[in-house]
């Protein structure tokens, strides 16, 4: 995430409200038919699902999603087209096994908004917040048994160190990492208000500007990975990519360059299809390729939406088509 993470969270905080971001190009990447399959992978306000169910007939969708609160939320928002929509408390990582017991076998689209909603970050219980105080959880998923809590608690100075890095970039991971652990020793650190003073006071004053909260980079690894985020992303597409019916499209809307950095890449792999060395003269790995991307740059928010929606600032759309193969 950019610096204009931190502004998002504090401007969606304030407004109370979550506004699905590149909806006319999400709508227009997934070249929805009135009779298709399609599926949010990330339902979280129930936006972008509404977008698509406007546009169904005899067609389905189905809504999954980690956070069970996130799916009731959608289920009362999507209440005039529950006829056509199937609702699923689980991860999108696990959608072949979804559309298994669903009875389907491909669909014809599929979204991943990457992003936090607002209502998760509205509500201090869940622990996302920089500026209301709340548990440190973190949790999409609240039956899952690791918080954000016991990372800080449990993880040694180097593993901390390594997280905020790779997570979130932060140019301090060193030096907040130690001020966790030191303070760690002295009491336990559970809280959401607790944890952003310790980062801020490792920050140097002259590092820290009113653009962002000097810890919403923390914030943003440590949630990275309680939920494992980017360690799952890869192997979603992958499967996500081998649900789709032949000419079906995947959408990607990611926040942060380390999620879009991952989307690319495994676009350009199945795209390009051969994986042989460049120094093989011919290719004997025999892998076709499997997507068509329709854009080589992201898709990203115009001035006029970023003016309505400051979230969608870093926002950045891929899509992809799949092959007949």
């Amino acid at each position: 995430m950019t610096s204009a993470a931190g502004e998002c969270e504090q401007t969606q905080e304030a407004q109370g409200q979550h506004t699905p971001v590149l909806l006319k190009e999400v709508v227009d990447g997934l070249k929805i038919r009135p009779d298709g399959i399609y599926v949010d992978g990330t339902t979280g306000g129930g936006g972008h699902s509404e977008a698509i169910a406007l546009r169904l007939g005899t067609g389905r969708l189905i809504c999954i999603d980690k956070d069970e609160s996130a799916l009731v939320f959608a289920r009362k928002k999507l209440s005039a087209h529950v006829n056509k929509i199937d609702f699923v408390h689980d991860g999108f990582e696990n959608l072949s096994g979804i559309l298994d017991n669903l009875g389907f076998q491909q669909v014809d689209g599929v979204l991943f908004d990457l992003g936090i909603s607002s209502m998760q970050l509205d509500d201090p219980t869940r622990g996302f917040s920089l500026t209301q105080d709340g548990p440190l959880d973190m949790r999409l998923d609240r039956s899952a048994q690791m918080s954000a809590a016991d990372i800080v608690a449990t993880y040694d100075h180097r593993r901390l160190e390594s997280v905020l890095r790779l997570n979130g970039e932060e140019r301090y991971a060193r030096r907040i990492s130690t001020a966790i652990v030191r303070a760690r020793a002295l009491e336990p650190i559970t809280s959401t208000l607790q944890l952003a003073k310790i980062v801020t006071s490792a920050i140097p004053a002259s590092s820290r500007t009113d653009a962002q909260h000097p810890a919403i980079r923390s914030f943003m690894a440590l949630r990275i990975e309680t939920n494992g985020e980017l360690a799952l992303l890869h192997d979603s597409l992958l499967q996500s990519v081998s649900c789709l019916k032949p000419s079906g499209r995947i959408c990607v809307i990611s926040f942060h360059s380390l999620e879009d950095r991952i989307v690319k890449q495994t676009f350009a792999q199945l795209a390009r299809g051969c994986q042989c060395s460049k120094d093989l003269p011919v290719c004997i790995c025999g892998k076709e390729p499997t997507l068509r991307i329709i854009k080589r740059k992201p898709t990203t928010p115009g001035t006029q939406e970023i003016e309505h929606n400051p979230r969608s600032r870093s926002g950045k759309l891929r899509v992809a088509e799949r092959l007949s193969v």
